[in-house]
């Protein structure tokens, strides 16, 4: 479903080349690659071996950076970032990267993800007199590094990280190197490429095709890799724990040219609408139709498994604003028009299948479903290639607060009613895992299925959460 009209959004998006003359241009295309991710600001974070150049911006990438820019950050390194603002706040002090310059030294770091104890550190940081520039948990590990006894700066990084807790996939550059980390639950997805012989790393694989980069291989959970003219260098901050990539990457947030442990998005997708039509059976219906994008891939596999023809019955307006001025209901429900629209030739008269990824607060699944049936649609058989979104995400996605859920404390007729289907399905936990079919042996094949079983595969600190939800986490 549309993230922007729905509220469901990831934080972020990392990319950082190393040995390229054309760093800060490669960087601006591999956001470009990585917009979806985010959408409130970018940046880069240039060095030419000697200095570290920042351009950054609130807005899009192509909003945020020109020629003139770009040419500004001089240098053969770079890492870059996209920002959707969650857990730090919005404003130019939160866009990243972060650029930090002390006596010891300049360094940058860019983050994707969400440190479930950047509370409880930052105030520990506080007491023994840190100040902060920023409200991101991102400032958190620069202040850990500065505040480590250790000798070397290798061994003061891989303490600080060795701290967190929570979902990171982090970037750090100085003048020399560039240091690449991902949690030790491997719950952000990283990867590492080769452009020759430069080394690139990004959240999504698709961003090395953008460039003509060749993937490699991903960041293994508590890895640290020291990136320098000497090559790279494979290093650990922490062994490896219970290994839990985030389901709603494959289900929603990555592209579907992207792929995450070798797994193609597109391909997981359409594995997932499949298996439920599988699990539902048979349906009397005329047509299927996927609410865009994300869900048309899972839209054709339900299609293919069903036998039932698949139509685009609802079209995407690609060329409006991302945000809109709603005061009242009426404008509020003509924004959503404006963003999307039903083609009534496919539509009325029909039974109506509606493929859709998630359902989080239930108000945009009955404005499309209300619009499908005042198109004409004798019926509407609303299908979502996910379980129920019962439990709120502390790793970096913007559901919180299970008082955002729909599905928290009411049954699947419940929610039928509440969005005005005539029918409403949601794909099994275990079908789920069966269609995203990731190689690994463990009971959940290491994914993360907290917002749909409630089971975090970390610890949660009390100032995590609202007071109201401490009881989730007991």
């Amino acid at each position: 479903m549309l993230g922007e009209i729905r509220g469901l959004n990831e934080e972020c998006g990392v990319f950082g080349i190393w040995g390229h003359d054309a760093a800060a241009h490669l960087s601006y295309y591999g956001l470009h690659a990585l917009q979806h991710r985010g959408q409130e600001g970018a940046g880069i974070v240039a060095t030419d071996g000697e200095f570290l150049k920042a351009v950054k911006g609130e807005g899009l990438v192509n909003e945020v950076f020109n020629e003139e820019k770009l040419k500004s950050a001089k240098g053969n390194a770079a890492i870059a970032h996209v920002r959707y603002t969650t857990a730090g706040g919005g404003g130019i002090d939160n866009v990243q990267p972060l650029l930090f310059r002390s006596s010891t030294g300049t360094l940058a770091i860019a983050h994707n993800g969400n440190l479930v104890n950047a509370n409880h550190l930052k105030g520990h940081l506080e007491r023994s007199g840190s100040i902060f520039h920023s409200t991101s948990d991102t400032e958190v590990v620069v202040h850990l590094i500065k505040k480590s006894k250790k000798p070397r700066f290798l061994e003061q990084v891989k303490e600080a990280l060795s701290l967190l807790k929570g979902a990171f996939s982090i970037l750090i550059l100085s003048k020399d190197r560039m240091l690449v980390a991902r949690d030790r639950n491997g719950l952000r997805p990283l990867s590492i490429g080769k452009l020759g012989d430069s080394w690139v790393v990004a959240s999504e694989t698709n961003a090395f095709d953008l460039i003509g980069a060749e993937y490699v291989r991903d960041v293994e959970p508590g890895e640290l890799l020291i990136i320098s003219d000497k090559g790279i260098e494979e290093d650990r901050f922490a062994a490896m724990e219970k290994r839990s990539m985030c389901a709603m990457e494959y289900i929603y947030f990555a592209r579907p040219d992207s792929n995450i442990d070798q797994i193609n998005i597109h391909m997981a997708r359409k594995r997932m609408g499949k298996q439920l039509a599988k699990e539902i059976g048979h349906i009397e219906a005329d047509v299927v139709t996927g609410v865009p994008d994300s869900s048309i891939s899972a839209a054709i596999g339900f299609a293919e498994e069903s036998g039932i023809p698949y139509e685009l019955g609802l079209i995407k307006n690609r060329y409006t604003g991302r945000t809109f001025i709603q005061p009242t209901q009426e404008l509020r429900e003509r924004g959503v028009k404006m963003k999307l629209s039903p083609v009534v030739q496919v539509v009325k008269g029909k039974r109506v299948v509606m493929v859709d990824d998630s359902i989080v607060r239930g108000t945009t699944s009955r404005r499309i479903v209300r619009m499908l049936k005042e198109a004409g649609a004798k019926e509407v058989h609303v299908v979502i290639s996910s379980p129920p979104l019962a439990n709120p995400c502390f790793y970096g996605i913007d559901i919180s607060s299970d008082e955002e859920l729909i599905a928290t404390g009411r049954t699947v007729d419940e929610i039928c009613a509440e969005i005005g289907a005539d029918t409403l399905t949601f794909l099994s936990p275990n079908g789920l895992v069966e269609a995203i079919g990731r190689p690994f042996e463990d009971e959940t094949r290491g994914l993360c299925l907290a917002c749909f079983t409630g089971n975090y595969p970390t610890e949660i600190f009390p100032d995590t959460v609202l007071p109201h939800e401490k009881e989730l986490i007991r």
